[in-house]
């Protein structure tokens, strides 16, 4: 049980790091939620014009995601799953930002890819293929989300399906605004092209 206080609680502040306001602010682009959408995830970190600055926010996101699950699996499975929820939690309502945080779309995949690998490679190829198609990087992460909680079922087992289909609703619910601009079609739009 100790374990799983500790890894949950290492999970939520890893998860609180908000590398895109981090990022942003060293790189003399100021506050990165007076932007865009005014998400600290890596596709508003994109609108600064920096792609290096974007990457590196989506790797650290990432990173964080997959480092939680890591450290859970350090005491158990069952500290790895807690830290699995944590860490989105966190990363969603990080305490240094008076709770306002980002999406889940990239620390999601890092939990994914320490989770279940398959489900995550299969997951960021619909992300990919429904950017490419439809240039909504919040209707890519959507398909993604929903996609990701039916893939883990053959893949995973249920402690793990059931964590990472709570994760899937966790990001479609703070994506409510998103799912609120495709319906009205005024939803901002991606450029996945060079320049």
């Amino acid at each position: 049980m100790k374990g799983i206080v500790v890894a949950a609680l290492v999970g939520y502040l890893l998860g609180s790091i908000p590398w895109g306001v981090i990022l942003t602010r060293i790189a003399g682009h100021g506050d990165v939620r007076q932007i865009g959408s005014g998400n600290i995830g890596a596709t508003n970190v994109l609108r600064t014009g920096s792609k290096t600055l974007a990457l590196l926010t989506l790797l650290l996101d990432l990173a964080k995601g997959a480092a939680a699950v890591g450290v859970g699996a350090l005491f158990n499975r069952e500290a790895a799953l807690a830290a699995a929820v944590t860490v989105i939690l966190g990363h969603m309502f990080p305490v240094w930002l008076g709770f306002r945080g980002g999406k889940g779309i990239a620390t999601g995949f890092g939990v994914l890819l320490a989770l279940a690998w398959p489900v995550a490679l299969l997951a960021a190829l619909l992300w990919l293929l429904t950017a490419l198609a439809f240039h909504y990087s919040s209707l890519a992460a959507l398909v993604a989300a929903v996609a990701s909680a039916f893939l883990a079922i053959p893949f995973t087992d249920r402690g793990s399906t059931l964590v990472i289909a709570s994760i899937a609703l966790l990001v479609i619910l703070r994506h409510h605004g998103n799912i609120r601009r495709l319906v009205a079609g005024s939803e901002n739009r991606i450029s996945l092209g060079k320049g």
